[in-house]
């Protein structure tokens, strides 16, 4: 995220009514806050609120962020307003869980490494060992951590651990063949991203490019969304898709559903990273970049 080192990120969801953009634009400008960005959204349906806007001092009344949070509550408690006030260039902590598909921790590592991905990766988290190569490679702790039937308990009680210990803001699942118990579903909720194939649930279980393609299917995707212990039904943060014909083959299909995995997981992870995804229940509002 582009902007002085002083910058910092608002997000707020309220009641809809008048006067709230006017309200929190006002009570910047009268601490000399300078907006750079501002993205506000009233949704029709839930009858809410969403704002999310960047900005720096302009002035030398801008208070520091604890009395700036501060003095904003008396706006919040007028509106019902839930908010965050975070600095800009705070990286967002990250666990990554794998197994043993690495292309879309691969893909991760590399806009990490590059510098594209404001997030701090913290650890590689894996039922196999066959990833540890690449993660170590580049500097980051991995953590074998194998499951069974009979051990799953305690291995992801080793997970809530690691993501205490570690202050994790957000656990990505790039391809963790492992359902999540409800209750590490609980713990993680709204900051755990799960990819998978946009045919879910329309072909589910193994081999889904297989499956698709004995359908003759004419798009592929994959989608992101947050982790509930409703498999895969989670509130969703982005989705593409690419066209195919029938000359692909189920392996074409396979390399192409893995570039769009990558590419839509890295862009959800992006938008949760910079607060640009906000909770409207069952679904988000995004206000991309």
């Amino acid at each position: 995220m582009n902007g002085p080192q002083d910058s910092y990120v608002l997000t707020l969801t309220c009641p809809d009514r008048t006067g709230i953009v006017a309200a929190v634009t006002g009570f910047l400008a009268e601490r000399d806050g300078f907006l750079t960005e501002l993205a506000h959204y009233a949704d029709p349906y839930t009858k809410r609120s969403f704002l999310r806007t960047v900005f720096h001092a302009g002035g030398p009344r801008l208070p520091a962020r604890d009395k700036l949070q501060q003095e904003f509550l008396t706006v919040a408690e007028k509106f019902s307003m839930d908010f965050r006030i975070v600095p800009a260039a705070q990286k967002c902590r990250v666990m990554v869980l794998v197994s043993r598909f690495g292309h879309c921790l691969n893909n991760l590592l590399h806009d990490w490494r590059a510098g594209s991905l404001p997030i701090d990766i913290r650890a590689v988290v894996s039922n196999h060992e066959d990833m540890r190569s690449l993660v170590e490679w580049h500097g980051i702790p991995y953590q074998y951590l194998p499951v069974a039937a009979d051990t799953k308990a305690q291995q992801e009680e080793r997970i809530r651990e690691l993501v205490n210990s570690l202050e994790i803001d957000l656990v990505v699942l790039a391809r963790y063949m492992q359902i999540l118990s409800d209750g590490l579903c609980r713990t993680l909720q709204w900051k755990a991203i799960n990819i998978h194939h946009s045919f879910l649930p329309s072909f589910k279980g193994a081999r889904p490019y297989h499956q698709a393609h004995a359908r003759g299917v004419k798009l592929i995707g994959a989608t992101a969304h947050y982790v509930t212990p409703d498999l895969d039904e989670g509130p969703i943060l982005e989705q593409s898709v690419e066209r195919i014909d029938h000359t692909q083959t189920p392996d074409d299909m396979v390399r192409i559903g893995r570039d769009i995995e990558s590419v839509v997981l890295n862009r959800a992870v992006r938008w949760h990273a910079e607060h640009r995804i906000l909770n409207n229940g069952t679904k988000t509002v995004v206000f991309r970049s």
